[in-house]
């Protein structure tokens, strides 16, 4: 069952009379009159991240990761609770010592606090973080208007080539396997344009799954379609350089998640304050489409022009 069908099915009808649970459709949970901001995400060993074997960079991946769930919405992330299962290997004092350490660096990286959390034994791994903001306003996912333009921030692909590096499936000399690594690990949130989101976006949501995965579920409520251009997708020189040399897809890469940049629809007159906000704040946004009217026209046009098939369009959540 997909992670949309099982709450549709066992969860909506809980949450009907609570408009601040966005018919749990969205990335957060927004009560309006106390302009408060909520986000709460899972990570389970050998899923979420590839293993426990770099505790201190695994813990600043789901940091980023969660918060990045409010700075789409356009929400300074201020506090933050982390819970966490594991046994006297996976919790011990040295591994200990180091997600200390980092969660101190993260706090101090992007104005966070620590509010709490609860640890229990369990030989299985995982983490929880629920991070909260504050804001009068928010911008929802599904509020895409027709002739948006598609944008995105920084660059996409980079994470999962560093997995398949992680995962022994691909190998290049030290410093480009370093950079990717580093790119899975620490992900490029982009926590100064929270605010300015608010001037202009309709839309948005942050790139998790995967950019053709996360802009369906960013119009899933809604009659729209995508059109999105290929070449004018951000990605890094060095993925620029791998893709010319090895030959690979550069759609399906930027379609298999962990990017955490956000993806965001504006009308056209608001290109202008976009790009003066992109030179202010020093951050790459790209405009890499349009919505379009109508159901079942989306589509991924390549160099020739020619429209392009993905089988797999990103992480799905199934059950």
């Amino acid at each position: 069952m997909h992670e949309f069908e099982l709450i549709k099915k066992y969860f909506s009808k809980l949450a009907k009379k609570n408009k601040s649970a966005l018919n749990l459709n969205d990335d957060v949970f927004f009560d309006k009159k106390k302009e408060l901001v909520i986000s709460i995400d899972t990570y389970n060993d050998k899923i979420h991240f590839i293993d426990f074997n770099k505790p201190d960079l695994v813990i600043k991946k789901i940091i980023r990761s969660s918060i990045s769930d409010l700075i789409c919405k356009g929400v300074q992330p201020k506090f933050y609770f982390i819970s966490g299962s594991g046994n006297k290997k996976s919790f011990s004092n040295k591994n200990l010592l180091k997600i200390s350490k980092s969660l101190k660096q993260e706090q101090k990286k992007y104005g966070i606090f620590l509010c709490g959390g609860d640890t229990t034994f369990s030989n299985k791994l995982s983490f929880s973080i629920t991070s909260v903001g504050y804001s009068k306003n928010i911008i929802y996912r599904n509020n895409a208007k027709i002739n948006d333009d598609i944008y995105v921030t920084g660059n996409l692909g980079d994470s999962f080539i560093g997995l398949q590096i992680l995962k022994k499936k691909i190998k290049f000399n030290k410093k480009i396997n370093d950079y990717f690594i580093n790119k899975y690990y620490k992900p490029d949130i982009q926590l100064n344009i929270a605010k300015k989101l608010l001037l202009f976006a309709n839309s948005s949501i942050d790139i998790s799954d995967g950019l053709i995965s996360d802009i369906e579920k960013m119009l899933n409520m809604q009659n729209h379609s995508y059109e999105i251009i290929e070449k004018k997708i951000p990605i890094s020189k060095y993925l620029s350089k791998l893709i010319k040399i090895h030959k690979f897809n550069k759609s399906r890469l930027v379609s298999k998640g962990d990017d955490y940049q956000v993806l965001f629809t504006a009308a056209g007159s608001k290109s202008r304050i976009i790009n003066r906000t992109s030179k202010i704040l020093g951050i790459k946004i790209t405009k890499i489409g349009k919505i379009l009217h109508g159901i079942k026209k989306s589509r991924i046009i390549d160099e020739k022009g020619k429209k392009i098939l993905l089988k797999n369009k990103g992480y799905i959540h199934q059950f």
